[in-house]
């Protein structure tokens, strides 16, 4: 079985509001084993809207439209999903007296206008709304489904799980979909897919995509079989294939942030790291420490923006600074070995670069960062040059580091 969304409202359709009651759908669809194939945003307009159910049922099996469902003359879904059916709306009598003793109950008198909210379109099976006044509705057509469901996430949720699970699991054939989440850092995406496309181009199912990050690429690997054993035998055969060609560079087939595998290296090894940071403004630190449990391994770090503190708290020299400037080798590798040196940890990790907008010379343009790592035996410096803002050079510095 595949789906389609329909999310309904003109507001989604403005920079102020997101369409989150799709992804919520997704995962429950998901885990059932049905595949949603393509969502969409419809504003209020009861033309364009029927139009969009017309063409998602000549494709779908089932489909979900979100919201507009309320009293108001902008609430369009219900007329429009009776047109694009030929239906006409009928009065749900039972609905409404649910609506007139939902306001009773809350000592409130009932608009007209909510009368509206006990139109069904003909044929339709109601599912009741126990946490607002608009019901859904759930339409077979010629084999097919259309959901109708209020916008309001905790009345979506609570309806989708109560009225609309149960229905979909008598009526789903047994399927399952599987995920396995490559993350790569290290590369970029065209050398990734140049690797390993021969691979992947041989399978449709499992279907993969890459998606390019701040640093990293993600390879996301989806099987659809008839049984999670299926699923995750097809899973493995492709990944036993990807993964030898990008070699250590992969640092997850489960989908962890980078920093959740360091640092369960680290606990592992049974190491710490610290960080002296001058560019991200501790944005690296701010990484480590997100992961829960991460005091057991991180031990603190130094936010040493100015030359002054990189001297009084590191220990570099003042020559050195105006010799060789803040942003140099030179200076990342002292950073790196003054931090370690007063937090006394196994690791330690230096980042200094030019983020922009401002800044920056001929040798070492915005965007320039070194990355400086001091360990027990030694110390590594790298010279990265970074594109974008300032907000995506901090992040990629950041993400270096790790």
């Amino acid at each position: 079985m595949n789906a389609e969304i329909i999310a309904v409202g003109s507001e989604l359709l403005t920079p102020h509001r997101l369409d989150t009651n799709s992804l919520h759908l997704t995962e429950e669809l998901n885990a059932l084993g049905i595949e949603v194939l393509r969502k969409c945003v419809v504003g209020d307009d009861r033309e364009r809207l029927s139009e969009a159910v017309s063409a998602a049922l000549a494709r779908a099996d089932l489909v979900i439209l979100t919201g507009g469902l309320g009293p108001t003359e902008d609430d369009v879904t219900r007329e429009a999903v009776a047109g694009a059916l030929g239906r006409e709306l009928v009065l749900h009598q039972p609905a409404l007296e649910r609506i007139q003793d939902r306001f009773r109950r809350f000592g409130r008198r009932m608009a007209e206008n909510n009368r509206r909210q006990a139109y069904v379109v003909d044929g339709a099976e109601l599912l009741p709304n126990e946490r607002g006044t608009a019901p859904g509705q759930w339409i077979d057509v010629n084999g097919r489904v259309v959901m109708l469901l209020p916008g309001p996430p905790h009345e979506l949720e609570s309806i989708f799980r109560q009225q609309c699970l149960p229905r979909l699991q008598r009526a789903v054939p047994p399927s399952v979909i599987r995920t396995r989440f490559l993350r790569v850092a290290g590369m970029t995406e065209s050398e990734l897919d140049q690797l390993i496309a021969p691979v992947y181009t041989r399978y449709q199912n499992p279907a993969t995509t890459i998606l390019a990050a701040a640093g990293e690429i993600q390879v996301h690997l989806r099987a659809r079989c008839g049984t999670t054993e299926e699923a995750e035998c097809l899973l493995e055969e492709v990944c036993r294939q990807i993964t030898p060609l990008l070699g250590d560079r992969v640092y997850t087939s489960t989908g962890e942030a980078l920093e959740q595998c360091i640092g369960r290296l680290l606990l592992e090894r049974g190491a710490t790291v610290s960080a002296a940071e001058s560019c991200t403004g501790g944005l690296l630190a701010e990484r480590i420490t997100g992961v829960a449990g991460s005091s057991n391994y991180f031990a603190g770090g130094f936010i040493t923006y100015s030359d002054e503190l990189k001297e009084r708290l590191l220990g570099i020299s003042a020559e050195l600074l105006r010799s060789e400037g803040a942003v140099s080798e030179p200076a990342a590798r002292e950073m790196a070995l003054g931090c370690r040196r007063a937090l006394g940890t196994t690791y330690a990790l230096s980042v200094t670069g030019f983020a922009g907008p401002d800044g920056g010379t001929e040798a070492n343009p915005v965007g320039t960062v070194y990355v400086g790592l001091a360990s027990p035996d030694d110390c590594e410096v790298k010279r990265l040059r970074f594109p974008g803002d300032r907000t995506r050079i901090r992040s990629f510095a950041a993400q270096a580091a790790l």
